[in-house]
């Protein structure tokens, strides 16, 4: 099956919305519902929200205790009632992949994660047409009285009518054309030094926490020091740092461990190299966020962009 529009993202969850949006621009008539059967909920379980897709007012009251969702003017969907759609921002990578696998039942493929192009830009995406596809226009919406060629003709009627009272109907009749041009937005976001974070995150758990501590040991305190510069590069860079254990243990002895190693992330980023700890938040997720079957898989620590 030939795809005919391809995603070019610089993060997972602005790469997840141009998938949304091409689907938008291949069906300009779908609605929310139509948006919610396309992309059901199934797909992303660790998002933190019980729907991927809500209207905009909805979502932005959502966000008044936690910011889960895509909310800004360049982030939303609109779709062709007006309706302004707010997309879940928090992807791990096994619900990016199930999202992607979405996207390609409706031709929708998805590219390699392009570098960040300067330094301090947001994640973003762009779209490109592919093996010669043009999305379609939608129509408007018919409105009562005369069709709209009918207005054309009177108009164009007059038009010639005041021409040869003019020049007393010795002029030749002039030919008018009509072109209508329709330009298709293909949208460009700016990127945030998402796959630097991703890197760090990865060499953060490679260091491993001692069973049943939260003492940060040296390779840790290492991968925190460079998260550090990456905010400080960035000042306005916000981060959740949350964890996450194996489903042995008890249910509160998991959620403890888990909030105490975020914290000691959070301790070290604010103590030690003087990141404001309004920038920062910790939160322990215990065992209720598995990411794999293998319990090693699921002992990790989460660096996660507040939008």
């Amino acid at each position: 099956m030939a795809g005919k529009v391809r995603v070019y993202g610089k993060a997972q969850n602005r790469t997840a919305l141009g998938i949304a949006h091409s689907y938008v621009v291949m069906y300009p008539h779908a609605t929310l519902e139509d948006l919610r059967k396309a992309f059901p909920d199934s797909l992303n379980p660790d998002c933190g929200v019980k729907s991927l897709f809500l209207p905009v007012s909805e979502a932005e009251s959502f966000n008044d205790k936690i910011s889960l969702y895509f909310t800004k003017p360049d982030e939303v969907i609109t779709l062709s009632d007006g309706t302004k759609v707010a997309i879940a921002q928090v992807w791990s990578k096994p619900s990016f992949n199930r999202m992607v696998e979405q996207g390609k039942l409706y031709d929708i493929e998805v590219a390699e994660f392009e570098k960040t192009a300067h330094p301090g830009q947001r994640g973003g995406y762009r779209l490109e047409y592919l093996n010669g596809y043009i999305p379609p226009v939608p129509e408007e919406k018919k409105k009562s009285g005369l069709p709209m060629w009918v207005w054309i003709a009177v108009v164009l009627l007059l038009l010639g009518l005041i021409g040869w009272l003019a020049f007393g109907g010795k002029s030749e009749p002039e030919v008018i054309e009509v072109e209508k041009i329709v330009e298709k937005e293909v949208i460009v976001r700016d990127t945030v030094f998402i796959q630097q974070i991703e890197e760090i995150e990865k060499n953060f758990n490679a260091a491993k926490f001692e069973v049943n501590r939260a003492d940060l040991n040296d390779d840790a305190k290492l991968a925190l020091h460079d998260l550090a510069k990456v905010m400080r590069q960035n000042p306005n860079l916000r981060l959740s740092i949350e964890g996450h254990t194996s489903s042995e243990g008890s249910d509160q002895a998991n959620r403890k461990l888990s909030e105490a190693r975020a914290q000691a992330a959070v301790a070290f980023l604010v103590g030690k190299e003087g990141i404001d700890s309004a920038r920062l938040s910790a939160t322990g997720y215990g065992s209720e966020r598995p990411i794999s079957d293998n319990p090693e898989e699921n002992r990790r620590t989460e660096f996660r962009v507040i939008e």
